[in-house]
């Protein structure tokens, strides 16, 4: 039986987030916007089965890009079996990043069938139910969504950054827009982390994207589009 991916509609914002850029080491740099990783982990925060997999299709971002600077202490050491004595290796690091943030995400609901994760090796060690559809889990996130409930806090980028989130219908005309092209709005944004590749389930591996904001909309492509760049492991 074919099914029809419902999409769903997030507001979400907090005083603070960091959305990691990867390739810098030694502070941490947030990216402009959210990233499409970041925006799915919201979403599988407030309701996530192995039968669904949730494919960000827009943001929308509703506030100025704003930055603030902090330095935190920070433990310079990979955790591990032995002592770590953390006054030793506490080290003060700049973290560059966004304050005041709001966005509205997008996301499909795509609904996995058994054929579909038998065929990939995916079920998890569990059996599914015999009530598993997808209309099953489009009431329970609604359900979830509208009362405020997840199963994890949701957070900005990184965990000491939590956001509020609320369940929006996309007609209500009462919507704060998108910022404009006045505010910055229109923009590359260069290349950004778009998600980790778990196809290979040994060897995880990041997959970028070059996103372009116009007037605070940003379109996310599926990813096995070619506009997603894998990472080559040679």
């Amino acid at each position: 039986m074919e099914y029809t991916d419902k999409e769903y509609c997030l507001e979400v914002w907090g005083d603070m987030a960091c959305f990691t850029r990867p390739e810098l080491k030694v502070e941490r740099v947030s990216y402009d916007v959210i990233t499409p990783s970041a925006a799915r982990a919201i979403f599988e925060a407030i309701f996530w089965k192995p039968a669904i997999h949730w494919q960000i299709t827009k943001i929308e971002v509703l506030k100025p890009i704003k930055w603030t600077s902090v330095r935190r202490n920070e433990v310079g050491a990979v955790a591990s079996k032995s002592v770590i004595f953390i006054e030793e290796k506490r080290q003060q690091k700049n973290t560059l990043l966004l304050k005041d943030v709001g966005y509205r995400i997008w996301a499909k609901m795509e609904f996995r069938s058994v054929s579909k994760r038998k065929a990939e090796g995916d079920l998890f060690s569990h059996e599914p139910g015999k009530d598993e559809n997808p209309m099953k889990y489009y009431q329970m996130f609604e359900r979830r969504a509208s009362k405020g409930q997840c199963f994890n806090q949701p957070y900005l980028g990184t965990r000491e950054f939590s956001a509020s989130f609320r369940l929006v219908n996309p007609d209500d005309d009462t919507l704060t827009p998108p910022i404009s092209e006045e505010q910055g709005g229109t923009k590359d944004l260069g290349i950004m982390l778009y998600d980790m590749d778990f196809a290979d389930k040994k060897n995880i591996q990041p997959m970028f994207y070059r996103p372009q904001m116009k007037d605070g909309v940003i379109i996310v492509p599926p990813i096995n589009s070619e506009e997603i760049l894998k990472s080559i492991v040679r």
